[in-house]
């Protein structure tokens, strides 16, 4: 009898454990991970409620539809009314292929289905929407198709902000592909070596190259009794490793602004082992590197070393190189926090979700991220930028009475063929626009191939945007 009792215990005891197992399994499925399955791409249910919702248009900053959906015969269809040209910022929504870019992450509120508590639930599956909501984007058409023409034929990406606001002009990647012909060139796209379906204005990391150093030049100004002079002498040997300086032209005597003007590596990695690793890194994580950046994209963390570095790879860090990796989108906040007194701001792409009855429900804000140096730092390094266009690697950004500040960058990389950089921003007295452009692989400096794409960008986005 006694061991009959025991088994019966045992059995209840296992399957009173099997209960709160699956009772905690439950709990944490609810808590921690329902959204995500609820917003997965591939969920069938929200395909079953996609069927009955005529999903939100998208529009540009001044009304202009980008996409937009249309019932046939009891069938939702989607438009995309410039192909490619939204391919990485509107991305797809196609029941086979799944969804991308703003289709995934507004997904919610463009079939108005924005809440996730039970009563909404219940809501949805009572008396559900019939109509979504619309999406009106902070970009200007006009700027991201004159982007697109700019960066045509090449591989790469530009990004056109407002340093004031954080609002997107435009940001295009490239190569792209064409969103109304998913289905047909499916295979082709997917399989693309050059990955046309990478975002590389948010997701591809790059060294920076020289354009970091508008950086290490914050963190040279925020080092106590560090001497800013500096004799160049076209290489020198740090740690047995040999830096040098472009074609190994030697500067002679420098001071910070000369030696921004002239990108001279040989200052750089110099000073960057007086600055010290923890205050070059601490700089760097001021301007949102080692920091997930809050966007309405995924975007990729851009990196710089942690841990204990040796003097080799902290110098290589100082002027963008080694393990320091960016992506385009950082690099233009990088440029709007020196043109906006060291404010680092929170980009924006989707300006507000709007109802169908014009009822506003969600608004993005200016937000400050961070202070990544303080305003008479700033100043100081944006006047050492204008001395880069006006006489120094960026001349080619130069504009007939226009300021334009800048700072080019061409970075090493294991292909052999260095990348192309421009950042930089106009008028420089009262900065309206900045533009971060990156040219993947292409073999030249900085200043002879992204400074004139984003010099023409500038002088477009002055004349056509409605700051």
């Amino acid at each position: 009898m006694k061991h009959e009792n025991r088994r019966i215990i045992i059995v209840l005891a296992t399957l009173c454990i099997c209960f709160v197992v699956l009772i905690g399994f439950m709990s944490y499925f609810q808590v921690f991970e329902a959204e995500a399955v609820k917003s997965n791409s591939y969920n069938k249910r929200l395909w079953i409620n996609e069927e009955k919702i005529l999903r939100g248009s998208i529009m540009d900053r001044n009304g202009t539809i980008l996409a937009y959906s249309q019932e046939n015969d009891g069938v939702m269809q989607r438009f995309y009314k410039y192909g490619n040209l939204y391919s990485h910022i509107i991305g797809y929504s196609h029941r086979a292929y799944g969804k991308s870019g703003l289709e995934l992450s507004y997904n919610n509120y463009l079939l108005d289905l924005s809440e996730s508590s039970t009563i909404e639930e219940l809501k949805n599956i009572v008396a559900p929407s019939t109509i979504g909501n619309n999406l009106e984007l902070t970009i200007d058409h006009g700027t991201q198709e004159k982007a697109r023409t700019l960066l045509q034929g090449k591989k790469g990406a530009i990004v056109a902000m407002n340093p004031i606001t954080g609002e997107i002009y435009a940001m295009v990647s490239l190569p792209d592909f064409n969103v109304n012909s998913l289905s047909e060139d499916w295979s082709v796209i997917s399989e693309n070596t050059n990955s046309s379906l990478l975002n590389r204005a948010t997701q591809g990391l790059y060294p920076p190259g020289s354009a970091f150093k508008v950086i290490t030049a914050s963190a040279i100004l925020d080092t106590p009794n560090i001497d800013t002079n500096y004799v160049c002498q076209g290489i020198t040997k740090i740690d047995g490793y040999n830096f040098s300086d472009y074609n190994n032209i030697a500067h002679g005597e420098l001071d910070l602004s000369q030696a921004l003007i002239e990108s001279c590596n040989t200052y750089f990695t110099e000073k960057s082992l007086e600055i010290s690793v923890d205050n070059l890194r601490s700089t760097a994580e001021l301007f949102m590197f080692n920091k997930n950046i809050p966007f309405d994209l995924p975007v990729n963390t851009s990196v710089f070393p942690k841990g204990n570095i040796g003097d080799t790879e902290l110098a290589a860090s100082g002027i963008g190189q080694g393990k320091v990796l960016a992506t385009p989108l950082n690099m233009a906040m990088t440029a709007s926090a020196i043109s906006n007194n060291g404010e680092v701001m929170k980009p924006i792409l989707v300006k507000s979700v709007v109802s169908n009855n014009g009822k506003v429900i969600k608004t993005n804000r200016r937000e400050v991220l961070s202070t990544a140096v303080d305003s008479l730092d700033a100043n100081t390094i944006k006047e050492m930028m204008v001395g880069v266009v006006q006489s120094g690697t960026g001349r080619n950004a130069s504009i007939k009475n226009v300021k334009v500040a800048g700072k080019t960058g061409t970075a090493e990389n294991a292909s052999g063929k260095s990348h192309a950089w421009f950042i930089g921003f106009a008028p420089a007295d009262d900065p309206r626009i900045v533009v971060s452009v990156i040219l993947e692989e292409e073999g030249s400096t900085g200043g002879a191939s992204a400074a004139p794409i984003a010099r023409d960008l500038i002088i477009y986005g002055l004349n056509n945007i409605n700051f």
